[in-house]
């Protein structure tokens, strides 16, 4: 599947009140032509807007005018052009270079000459250009830049030469250019920034080395890896896009994903969606998202087959991010399954370019194809919804290596803290994924990791009530005398609230304890967890009332003081107390970790 990125200006202004006034485009459509098939490719050069896919007409005034994978319209007046080279199958993306458009798909034949998945092709008259190659494989994504044009997909040669999924053709002679960087699977998307060509896909290992998997950056002219850039999405990349600011990535999965990266690879924000994100442009400081979604998540957190689990908003295949990742008001809702499939933004003309096999968009008609221009005046939009949670972690979406984002939205983020070689490993849970601690030792070298999030006043609940909890996934072997599963605080320092594993039995209990008396308070359960399978842990602390729950059971149950309170300085830890020889390490795998106070 496809991809053109194109550079937008980054801006964002904030109201008082916390809202923001996002430059975001009009929600209803600008006039243009619609299409009788899917539109998998959009690129732009100055006012008129090029257009690819597998549809063999365009739709104007009601009548069906011939135009065979390929179209341009004038994006100013909304007329379909002359420009008619066709192509003899689908046409999955588009790149202009100066005076050429280019294209890479399925196809034998454009504008009547043999030309084997790429081309290039006159902007002005719609005649061949000299490019033409052999390609052995389906060709995903297009980009220019460097003096290249760079080619991506599922590919093992051009020319009979060898190349794993990637190449290049000089922009002045069309010839096969050296530059060959190499994945080990299929690539998605392209961008291009400066020097630097951002890859995303499915692939594991680029240029051979492990652990960079589906987005990375390679030098646009050695075709070296940069080790600077390895962000490790937790799925598929669909789609890519860069600006002034850094790079966003539209992401499947069991739910799609929205992320903004640094140029150093940390992510700035993160969107979670019901479907897969297919599709991603930024202009002017907004970030736009297409895909087959039908709701946004008000938090990172979701579930079974992509369900918010944390509440939704409609976002019917299409949405947009301010560049603080709030959600906007911006809803042109499309419809169709696929729903959305490419994007792409002009910033000299405002104009945001959507294409897939939508019908309808804002409840009107309007095939496969939709133009979205300025709107005349700025549109105050509202905050993101809160999040019943004041700390949240599904371990789904990695921020840096080591450190995994807080899905409340209130930036707890939790770093890995390890001694003696200590790591923790990814497991699959569920539709994502949770963590795993390291195995039981003994001796006072052994590996040790816990995940820390710095202390915040909201994570004090003082007298309040309080709910706290996970899944664990502790097997016989894992067990041993005792192992923290989550911590804030400590008896005799401020008191605390943990979720613990007690004994070789392994029965977990929920502990409180005031931050002026140590005396500790246990509610312990009968049942033991240790059978190797997912169990959802719970404490629930009402009024007077500490009791633990057990995939949903309430089980034992203990009288505290009203006046108990939790106010502690200490950070919030996850599977230990700390790094220390007697940290309660904890052995087990964890996913769903959540707090929420009141």
């Amino acid at each position: 599947m496809r991809r053109l990125a194109l550079v937008g200006v980054s801006t964002v202004v904030v109201a008082v009140g916390g809202a923001a006034l996002a430059e975001v485009v009009s929600g209803r459509p600008s006039p243009s032509p619609s299409f009788n098939g899917p539109v998998y490719a959009i690129a732009h050069r100055g006012e008129v807007v090029y257009v690819g896919g597998n549809f063999t007409g365009a739709l104007v005034a009601g009548k069906i005018v011939a135009r065979q994978r390929l179209a341009a319209y004038n994006a100013s007046t909304g007329a379909l052009l002359d420009w008619n080279p066709g192509a003899d199958a689908t046409v999955r993306a588009l790149a202009v270079a100066g005076a050429t458009v280019f294209a890479a798909g399925d196809f034998g034949h454009v504008a009547g000459a043999t030309r084997d998945a790429v081309a290039g092709v006159d902007a002005t008259t719609g005649r061949p250009t000299a490019l033409k190659h052999t390609v052995l494989g389906q060709p995903n994504a297009l980009a220019a830049g460097n003096g290249r044009l760079y080619l991506a997909g599922r590919l093992t040669a051009v020319d009979g030469t060898p190349r794993a999924n990637l190449a290049a053709f000089s922009l002045t002679t069309g010839a096969l250019d050296a530059w060959a960087p190499t994945t080990d699977d299929t690539v998605n998307a392209l961008a291009v920034n400066g020097a630097r060509v951002y890859l995303g896909g499915r692939f594991h290992k680029t240029n051979g080395v492990s652990s960079t998997l589906r987005l990375t950056a390679v030098d646009g002219v050695t075709a070296a890896l940069d080790k600077s850039f390895l962000p490790k999405p937790v799925s598929q990349v669909f789609a890519l896009a860069t600006d002034a600011n850094g790079v966003y990535a539209a992401l499947g999965g069991q739910g799609g994903r929205a992320i903004a990266y640094t140029f150093a690879g940390a992510a700035r924000w993160t969107r979670v969606f019901d479907g897969d994100a297919q599709a991603i442009a930024t202009l002017d400081g907004t970030t736009y998202v297409g895909g087959h979604f039908d709701n946004a998540c008000t938090t990172t957190n979701n579930g079974i087959q992509g369900l918010c689990t944390d509440g939704s908003v409609p976002r019917v295949k299409l949405a947009a991010v301010d560049g603080a990742g709030n959600l906007t008001g911006w809803a042109p809702q499309a419809n169709g399954v696929v729903g959305v499939r490419t994007m792409a933004a002009n910033p000299a003309l405002g104009l945001l370019g959507v294409g897939g096999d939508f019908t309808t968009i804002a409840g009107t008609a309007q095939k496969r194809y939709a133009a979205f221009g300025a709107p005349a005046t700025a549109q105050r939009v509202p905050p993101a919804p809160p999040s019943p949670y004041v700390a949240s972690y599904n371990f789904d979406s990695t921020v840096a290596d080591g450190t995994f984002d807080d899905g409340s939205g209130n930036g707890h983020l939790l770093r890995t803290l390890a001694v003696n070689g200590g790591a923790i490993t990814r497991v699959a849970h569920g539709a994502g994924q949770g963590v795993t601690f390291p195995p039981k030792c003994a001796g006072t070298d052994c590996p040790r990791v816990v995940l820390q999030a710095a202390d915040g006043a909201d994570l004090n609940p003082a007298a309040r009530n309080l709910r706290f909890g996970a899944a664990v996934r502790l097997s016989p072997a894992e067990t041993s005398t005792g192992e923290n599963v989550m911590q804030k605080g400590y008896s005799t320092v401020g008191g605390q609230y943990k979720l613990q594993v007690d004994g070789v039995s392994g029965k977990p209990s929920c502990v409180l304890s005031d931050k002026t008396d140590p005396a500790i308070h246990v509610a312990k359960t009968p049942t033991s967890i240790s059978d190797g399978s997912w169990h959802t842990l719970e404490c629930r602390r009402a009024g007077t009332a500490l009791t633990i729950v057990v995939d949903g059971r309430a089980g034992g149950s203990v009288t505290v003081p009203a006046t108990l309170e939790v106010v502690t300085s200490q950070p919030l830890s996850l599977g230990g107390k700390g790094t220390g020889v007697n940290n309660d390490q904890f052995h087990g795998s964890l996913d769903d970790v959540w707090i929420a106070i009141g």
